[in-house]
Parts: C-alpha cells; sequence; structure tokens
C-alpha cells in the first residue's frame, strides 16, 4: 500500500509523524511520502520519510488566520507558484498511490480531495470549542461574533461537503465535542483522542537537578486525584516553603521565538515582585531547532546571571532560577505547575495535562492576539490571556491560590485534549 501524509504547518508535522509511526511498526512494508504543504518538512525528513514535491518555508509559517498582509507576503514569496507545484506531485503520485491522510485544516483537506483517491482527515485546527461550550454559545461582542457559526457548526458549509464525499473514509476530530456536532451533520466524524498528548513522557533528566533546587521542600504525597494533590502542594500554609516551578514556553518558529522569548523576560520582574516571598523556578521549554546563544544573549541583557553551564544552562535573577532546557521538554511540562505560553501546539499540550496557562499573544505571524483569542475559546478555563507582561505574576497568583479552580482546570484539560495514545488508535482505523 503506498499512502500519502500532507500536513500544513510545523506542529501539523509533527501529529501526522506520530501516526505515520504507529502505521510503520503495524504495517512495516506500506509505503509512506508525505508533502509538507507549509515549511521544509524538517520532522519528515528526520524519520526517513521522503518527500514528495516542493517545499518552502514562507513568511506566514502557515499561519494566515484571516490576515491580508501574511497572505500578500507569503505571494510576493511565491505561495502560487509553490502551490500549483505541489498540486502538480499530487497529481503525479496519485497515479500510483493508494491513499491519503490529510492533516491540519482545508487546505490539506482539499488538496487530499482533489487526488482522486480514498482519503481521510485530522483535523486538528478547529473545535466546536471556538463557538460553544457544552451549556451553550459562548458571550462575545462585534460585528464577527454574530456571525459565529451561522451554518451550524465550527466548520464551513464547504469543508464539510469536503468531509462528507464518499471518498473520504473518516474525519478524525480534536475532541469529543466536535464529533457529536458533526455526526448530526452526515460527517463520518471519529473522536479517537488527540495525538497532540502523545509522546510527553518524562525522561528523568531534570530530576537530580529540581530536587537540589526544591531542597529542602518537603515531599508532596501523592493522590488519585492529581488536582487535588496540586491544591494541597499549593496550599497557603506551606506555599512560601515550597518552589512554584513554571513552564517558559515560547514556540519554536524563528525569528518569532525570540520576540515571544523577550516578552515572556518582560514579565518576569513582575512576577518576582508578586512572589517576592517565594523562590521560583522557570523551566524554559526550548526547541531544539532554537540557538541557545540568541536566547542567552537576550538573558544577559535584561539583567540575569549564569550561575552554571552543566547540566543546563542555569541563571539566576531576584528569587527566580531559570534553566534553558532544549533536550527534555516532556519534563519540563510535566515538572510544572503552571506556563507562561506564546505557543500553538506546546499551550494545548500543556493545559491537556490539566495544568492553567497564561498567554500573552505578540507580534506573530503565529502566536497573534486573534490566534490567542480563538486559542482561549478553544481551551476554555485552563487558559488566561493577557496582553501586557506585567500582567502575568498577578494572574498566576490567582489562580495558583484557588484550589476549586485548579480542580476544574485540571477536569476541563483533560477533557478538552484528552488521553494520550491517540496516534497509535488513528493508526489502527487508517
Amino acid at each position: 500500500m503506498k499512502l500519502l501524509c500532507i500536513s500544513n504547518g510545523h506542529g501539523e508535522d509533527a501529529i501526522a509523524l506520530r501516526i505515520l509511526s504507529a502505521l510503520r511498526q503495524h504495517q512495516p512494508n506500506i509505503d509512506i511520502c508525505a508533502l509538507p504543504i507549509s515549511g521544509t518538512g524538517e520532522a519528515y525528513q528526520k524519520a526517513d520519510v521522503p518527500l514528495i514535491g516542493l517545499a518552502q518555508a514562507l513568511p506566514s509559517g502557515g499561519f494566515l488566520n484571516r490576515d491580508a498582509v501574511q497572505l500578500a507576503r507569503d505571494v510576493r514569496q511565491g505561495l502560487i507558484g509553490l502551490t500549483r507545484s505541489q498540486l502538480s506531485a499530487i497529481k503525479t503520485w496519485s497515479a500510483e498511490g493508494h491513499f491519503v491522510l490529510a492533516v491540519g485544516d482545508i487546505v490539506p483537506l482539499l488538496m487530499a480531495h482533489r487526488s482522486g483517491l480514498p482519503y481521510a482527515f485530522l483535523g486538528t485546527a478547529k473545535s466546536e470549542y471556538w463557538l460553544r461550550d457544552e451549556t451553550g454559545k459562548l458571550p462575545g461582542t462585534g460585528l464577527w461574533h454574530r456571525f459565529e457559526g451561522w451554518s451550524g457548526s465550527v466548520y464551513l458549509p464547504w469543508e464539510r461537503w469536503l468531509m462528507a464525499r464518499p471518498r473520504c473514509r473518516c474525519v478524525f476530530v480534536r475532541d469529543a465535542f466536535t464529533a457529536t456536532r458533526l455526526q448530526p451533520l452526515g460527517i463520518k466524524a471519529v473522536y479517537a483522542g488527540n495525538p497532540m498528548m502523545d509522546g510527553l513522557v518524562a525522561t528523568g533528566r531534570l530530576t537530580d537537578h529540581l530536587q537540589a533546587l526544591r531542597s529542602p521542600a518537603p515531599a508532596v504525597a501523592q493522590s488519585p486525584d492529581k488536582a487535588r494533590a496540586m491544591a494541597l502542594y499549593m496550599s497557603k500554609k506551606r506555599r512560601a516553603t515550597i518552589p512554584l516551578t513554571i513552564a517558559l514556553l515560547p514556540g519554536s518558529r524563528q525569528p518569532e521565538a525570540y520576540e515571544n522569548w523577550e516578552r515572556i523576560l518582560s514579565a518576569v520582574p513582575g512576577l518576582c515582585q508578586t512572589f517576592r516571598h517565594r523562590a521560583l523556578i522557570l523551566l524554559a521549554a526550548i526547541a531544539p531547532t532554537l540557538p541557545l546563544e540568541d536566547l542567552q544573549s537576550r538573558l544577559s541583557a535584561s539583567d540575569w546571571t549564569l550561575e552554571n553551564e552543566s547540566p543546563y544552562l542555569t541563571y539566576r535573577r531576584q528569587n527566580a532560577t531559570l534553566l534553558l532546557v532544549n533536550d527534555a521538554y516532556g519534563d519540563c511540562l510535566q515538572e510544572s505547575q503552571i506556563a507562561i505560553a506564546t505557543a500553538g501546539t506546546a499551550t494545548e499540550q500543556f493545559v491537556g495535562l490539566g495544568k492553567p496557562a497564561v498567554t500573552l499573544p505578540g507580534n506573530g505571524p503565529q502566536f497573534t492576539l486573534a490566534f490567542a483569542t480563538v486559542q482561549s475559546k478553544m481551551l476554555g478555563p485552563s487558559v488566561q490571556m493577557v496582553t501586557q507582561p506585567e500582567q502575568v505574576g498577578p494572574v498566576i497568583a490567582r489562580i495558583m491560590d484557588d484550589p476549586d479552580r485548579l480542580q476544574l482546570i485540571y477536569q476541563n484539560g483533560k477533557r478538552r485534549m484528552g488521553e494520550a495514545g491517540a496516534g497509535e488508535r488513528i493508526a489502527m482505523k487508517v
């Protein structure tokens, strides 16, 4: 069997790879190729998945978000020619191919349909939580809000038409709520979990270092209910004696990640002031593709002092200790109690672990105010968006001082993002 995977963005490439890896395990003889619509497909190449057609990074990084300026930049950089080349590559491959898996939004879905072959669609970009939750439509103001959901679903009629074609064998959605909204509309929608939550296990690389930083904090008893355990951990009586561990999630796209990094760092002085009687441990989860030197220079310019270079670059400022970690992403998420985030996928993964995130939108092209607003709707009470760095500290204090809110956040994150293992389940259905 020959399968082509079409994906639209760096995060979508990573999600697709989890499914393709599971497919290879179950069918070692399957012939898999990929077409990354946006970006160079580096993740596929590292996983030895051959590419078809032309792969090219565009200024928007695939995040147009109704942004005419970003679209114009992409067009100037060759978007039209790139799209023609990719459609031609799909046509050539389809002459001998058997099945297409589209991951992302309407663009890979449309390309899968144009292949003339049977296809499946994994919709990562939309959720009914954009528009409503289990209690009804979300409140909002403005002209755009009045027309949101006019067609009865977050997916527009032309998207649903593509999903309802006989050659579309299955539509995988990112949450159960979206599946229940699409099924009455004639869509073969299935919720098999969210592949974003796969592969977030801790490696243990940070354990010893964090134990030393947290010493002599007393051990925290485990509880079957992780949210209540967190509430116990953060109780007022013990709060001042136990460091607060915060994940810093600047994103992975250059050069936006560097601007996001500076924005996150600008929130630290206020954070230190808010928690001036308590130690802070900041775990910066850095993508391996981002040179640490560029991040270090910005730390030095922000009055951070380098304390250690091993096992991780460790900086100190006032009552905060910051670790630059580029080889233990899962550990950073698992070990942190709350996150300061300017990222897409990383924020959703953190929320999926049952934890709160404070988001701080910037200039983009990905993590703009518009993107962060949609993300906060999709993730509900697990995300608190702020627009100014000085708001971060007080917001974190309010969240961590409210056990009932932490309980709600834990349950909400698990419900909206699901458990690990979705890649395996989707692969079995494909």
